[in-house]
């Protein structure tokens, strides 16, 4: 008796603890969905999607094992399939997780400089997969992009609007947003992150100056929310903040460059300390420098 009583006190507990853990999902606007990215379990790209009258378009596939767990959650907010996974560019941690939405039925959508990444850098770093156990690649497979725009590609149904638009090269060649204007709500992808692990500015095709150019551009949009690619939901200063960073950095390496010091010399000279979050990773910070560097004069 006193053991069955002990076991049901337990699993109450159980539920207790569960029940009392923050929700990862949250309703920006009526239809419209945003799913947490959380770093420490390996899932750390933030996710969307908008209920349209007949199907769902999500923004940001994650890695497999992100998809995972969104896909429940989506299912829990509507009954309606999901037709379309839009992709804000390559890289694994917001694509790799493709393949399960392709098998409820969707599409995956992006640019097409996305789209040719997708089946070069994108399909090597696939096939370099080095994760083991949960963490491995080995049980899926990848799934490049099937719909693809140069420049634009709108969704609506007369209730929601989604504006896909390209305004890359930055982060990588094939940037793209999706801007929701009736909500004023923009996803950036990792054109803009909000967290302290920083941002990854060494991508082989990413453009620094253009990354700015982009980032001032949609502050200029009638924006007052900001899902950025990795952290809290921002707003407009979120994106003037991530661009100043960039402009700083990319600034003080083209001089130093020009002044004839190496990459090393900038990475152990160059001060981000009062762009705060976005400069609190050393590591990253020194990977960018380098990056720049090797950009800058070309």
């Amino acid at each position: 008796m006193r053991r069955s009583i002990a076991v049901v006190i337990f699993t109450c507990l159980l539920f207790a603890a569960a029940s009392s853990q923050p929700s990862r999902v949250r309703e920006l606007s009526p239809g419209v969905w945003f799913w947490q990215g959380d770093r420490d379990a390996r899932e750390p790209a933030n996710c969307g999607w908008v209920s349209f009258r007949d199907y769902v378009l999500v923004i940001d596939a994650n890695f497999p094992w992100g998809a995972r767990k969104i896909l429940p959650e989506i299912k829990k907010t509507t009954r309606k399939p999901i037709r379309f996974v839009f992709n804000t560019h390559y890289h694994g941690d917001h694509a790799y997780g493709g393949s399960l939405f392709v098998d409820e039925g969707a599409a995956i959508v992006c640019s097409q400089d996305c789209g040719v990444e997708s089946r070069t850098k994108g399909q090597a770093g696939w096939d370099k997969d080095a994760g083991t156990g949960e963490f491995s690649l080995k049980p899926y497979r990848l799934a490049h992009p099937t719909i693809v725009f140069p420049e634009k590609m709108t969704f609506s149904d007369g209730e929601h609007q989604v504006d896909l638009v390209k305004v890359g090269p930055g982060h990588s060649k094939g940037d793209a947003v999706a801007y929701l204007p009736k909500e004023k709500i923009l996803f950036t992808g990792d054109l803009c992150v909000n967290w302290k692990s920083g941002n990854n500015a060494a991508d082989a095709d990413a453009d620094h100056p253009n990354w700015v150019r982009a980032l001032t551009q949609m502050a200029g949009w009638d924006v007052r929310t900001v899902i950025v690619g990795h952290g809290a939901i921002g707003d407009v200063t979120t994106l003037r903040a991530q661009a100043a960073y960039l402009d700083d950095m990319w600034r003080q390496v083209q001089a130093g460059k020009r002044a004839g010091k190496s990459d090393e010399y900038l990475v152990k000279e160059i001060n981000l300390a009062k762009h705060g979050n976005f400069a609190a990773d050393p590591a990253r910070n020194a990977g960018s420098i380098r990056a720049m560097f090797r950009k800058a004069g070309s």
